[in-house]
């Protein structure tokens, strides 16, 4: 599969996270001649938060990590993601395979089980040969290293191009805090409360409790404000872990939570910049709306508009399919106060095409690879971002054959 035109031009150079080792293997799950599971172990002391999917079909791994994400226990920890099958729709045998692995890692690793955080992507509805998992438990166990993070973000990947990661390192108070954070993600992406794959670490020192209120702020600013496809997976899981290696206490530390934002922001915009078959990263600003939640429904309309999708792959300046989306949102809208922009050019103004637009400026504008569409609908101060890609043939191609 050719990577996607809009992916970074290299995996970045993610920092050693004190506290933490990772290892991968292959399995065999779905894949040949890869890796396809990869183990992240916590050392005693990590405070985990994390934020799942809202599915009502949600996997099996994602129930258990929402049973158990608030537990008190202290202890060391783990991390075991498989890619080629999500363990979703899988009923009781699925229950049974995420208890499985997990009571696998936990003897191994000699930690509670209640500390094991499973996650798998893939297929849907396939049940999961966790055998095949648990019989590379003890050779993960073995090979823990430091610096396997890079490679613990490809063995995650499914139809993904490129392998995800971000980082951040700053100053507090003289001495360095640092993250670093991989993702896996290209299709059936809406987020509804979390989003795909994303695993971050860091060694910074901070309550579960106020780690989790932070996650939580963050990614309804990032993760909670991207789609490909309008559509929201069963396996959507994130998970921040702080080891507090670094002595550095950043409860209620704002350069931290700029940080954290920084990295969380990034890894969504690469999930976009992967969106199955993408071609171009567009960004989506309201403004001007009675409030915040009205202004995400007009986003989310233009973001998800397969017409808006098609007609900016195509590049063609259909503004008219804006006009559309902003009227089938929910969101209040008034005809003779909206304003439509295409980066700097002003499209329509109070209800109508701009006196000042072009067709030609705007088909020029659209051959970009990166877009900005603004609405204004002129009736308040309600704002929001949206972050999406277009729809191309490859998306068709792609999910046409995901199960061949």
């Amino acid at each position: 599969m050719a990577v996607s035109p809009l992916a970074p031009s290299a995996f970045p150079d993610l920092p050693f996270i004190d506290g933490v080792t990772f290892a991968t293997v292959s399995a065999g799950v779905r894949y040949a001649g890869r890796t396809d599971v990869m183990l992240a172990h916590l050392a005693p002391g990590s405070t985990i938060a994390g934020v799942f999917t809202r599915s009502a079909t949600r996997s099996a791994n994602v129930r258990d990590c929402q049973a158990k994400i608030g537990g008190c226990s202290n202890g060391a920890a783990a991390i075991i993601v498989n890619s080629g099958n999500s363990n979703a729709f899988t009923g009781r045998h699925g229950d049974g395979s995420v208890k499985a692995i997990c009571e696998a890692v936990a003897k191994t690793l000699k930690i509670e089980e209640g500390r094991v955080f499973t996650a798998s992507t893939g297929v849907i509805g396939e049940r999961l040969p966790h055998d095949r998992i648990i019989a590379k438990v003890d050779e993960l166990g073995a090979n823990l290293s430091p610096d396997g993070i890079s490679d613990a973000a490809r063995a995650i990947m499914t139809t993904d191009t490129f392998a995800k990661g971000a980082q951040a390192t700053i100053d507090i108070g003289g001495r360095q805090v640092k993250i670093a954070g991989i993702a896996k993600g290209s299709g059936m992406i809406a987020p509804d409360m979390a989003t795909m794959l994303v695993y971050i670490f860091t060694d910074a020192q901070i309550g579960r409790d106020d780690l989790q209120a932070l996650v939580s702020q963050i990614n309804d600013r990032t993760f909670n404000c991207i789609t490909v496809d309008s559509d929201t997976s069963t396996s959507d899981t994130l998970l921040v872990a702080a080891t507090g290696a670094s002595g550095v206490d950043v409860t209620g530390n704002a350069a931290f939570a700029d940080a954290l934002h920084g990295v969380m922001l990034d890894l969504a915009h690469q999930v976009v910049r992967d969106g199955e078959g993408a071609t171009k990263f567009v960004t989506v600003n309201v403004t001007g709306a009675n409030n915040d939640a009205d202004a995400r429904k007009v986003a989310l309309a233009i973001a998800n508009s397969p017409l808006v999708k098609t007609a900016i792959a195509g590049e063609d300046p259909n503004w008219g399919r804006i006009v559309m989306a902003v009227g089938k949102s929910g969101a209040q809208a008034d005809r003779d106060r909206l304003g439509i922009r295409f980066g700097d050019i002003q499209v329509a103004e109070n209800g109508w095409v701009a006196p000042s637009y072009t067709e030609e400026a705007g088909a020029t504008y659209m051959k970009q690879s990166e877009l900005t569409i603004s609405v204004d609908l002129g009736l308040a101060d309600g704002t929001s971002t949206v972050w999406t890609c277009d729809l191309t043939h490859g998306y068709i191609t792609i999910n046409a054959d995901y199960r061949s």
